[in-house]
């Protein structure tokens, strides 16, 4: 039987056929030469203290819609007032109502780190997450294999950009761990059920190599949540749904900055 991440995919798959159609891979090239370099990320995110990854989510397979965000650009705006360290923006389209488009109205409003948060299996994405300004990318352990995992990562750091290996069991986070990557997530939520569990990561995080930097993802909705995870090794945490349906994301980010001090 599918899990939710296959559907997903299934999703992902059909929408990467119809942009490769619309835009080719040297239109792509000609864009990236056209960009600035990519922003580095882990310098910050080694700093003492809480780093604040602010995440732009309009739904989510488990929550259907969560915000109605019609700017994201000032939302995102806003999340950096709120000292957050990078946004990642949502572009996966059927599930989570999110566009390319958002990335690139992101990218032109902040001036901290973008990552481009999608189900990335095929080197056409990564190309088109550097065309759009992506600074970081997200690559989901649980989505590929082991030589695609492999491949997919050397492109992004080829490109200058930087993976975010998302991992959320035993053995994704041993396969990050094999792979040398840096920037390793703990997703607390399990992409097959979509359950939540925010003591996934205390259970993961000393698997991961001790020199990565470690990001505590799903889960966190308040300061208390996010000092608990910081406690237990995470750099950063990665939040969206706390923060799009916040009245205050820019207090909210700063509180569970200060949380963590």
């Amino acid at each position: 039987m599918s899990s939710v991440l296959d559907d997903i995919i299934v999703g992902v798959r059909k929408d990467l056929h119809e942009r490769r159609q619309a835009t080719s891979l040297g239109h792509l090239e000609a864009r990236i030469q056209t960009r600035r370099a990519a922003l580095e990320v882990l310098p910050q995110l080694r700093r003492p203290g809480l780093g604040v990854i602010s995440e732009v989510k309009r739904s989510s397979p488990s929550k259907g819609a969560l915000a109605e965000i019609t700017d994201p650009a000032e939302l995102a705006a806003a999340y950096q007032a709120g000292g957050a360290i990078a946004i990642s923006v949502l572009t996966e389209k059927h599930r989570f109502n999110g566009s390319l488009a958002d990335l690139d109205a992101v990218r032109e409003r902040v001036e901290i780190p973008v990552l481009r948060k999608d189900f990335i299996v095929d080197d056409y994405q990564v190309w088109e997450s550097r065309a759009h300004g992506a600074d970081l990318v997200l690559l989901i352990v649980a989505a590929l294999d082991d030589a695609e995992l492999r491949r997919l990562h050397t492109l992004v750091t080829d490109l200058g950009m930087t993976p975010l290996v998302e991992v959320h069991t035993p053995d994704e986070a041993r396969r990050a761990a094999d792979l040398g990557a840096e920037l390793v997530g703990v997703n607390n939520r399990n992409l097959k059920t979509l359950e939540v569990d925010l003591a996934q990561f205390g259970r993961l995080v000393d698997l991961l190599p001790a020199e990565a930097v470690k990001v505590a993802e799903s889960g966190v909705f308040t300061p208390e949540d996010a000092a608990l995870v910081h406690s237990q090794g995470a750099d950063a945490i990665l939040c969206g749904e706390a923060l799009v349906r916040h009245g205050d994301p820019a207090g909210a980010i700063a509180a569970m900055i200060a949380a963590c001090r």
